[in-house]
């Protein structure tokens, strides 16, 4: 019968090291995480601003293309008015 031989302290510290690396892996790796988590949330947001703006700023441009077609047809009815006094002056 073989008496059961002390564990070599060489391989253990060797574990030990490995497992301390993992831990420190796994801390950066959640930092990382959180990180890039932060990251998304932050251009969401930013991405929501900027599709409210793109939104307003849809609504000013459909608001000016009104306002011109608006001018325009009253320019075009003075102008009738112009060609009217104009062709029946003698």
């Amino acid at each position: 019968m073989t008496e059961p031989t002390a564990p070599d302290p060489v391989s253990l510290d060797a574990l030990e090291q490995r497992i301390r690396q993992a831990i420190e892996l796994v801390a950066r790796l959640r930092q990382e995480k959180q990180a890039a988590l932060a990251e998304r949330d932050a251009a969401l947001r930013e991405a929501a601003q900027q599709r409210q703006r793109a939104e307003k700023l849809a609504e000013e441009l459909e608001a000016l293309r009104e306002e011109r077609r608006q001018v325009r047809a009253r320019i075009e009815k003075l102008l009738g008015q112009i060609d009217a006094l104009a062709s029946a002056a003698p």
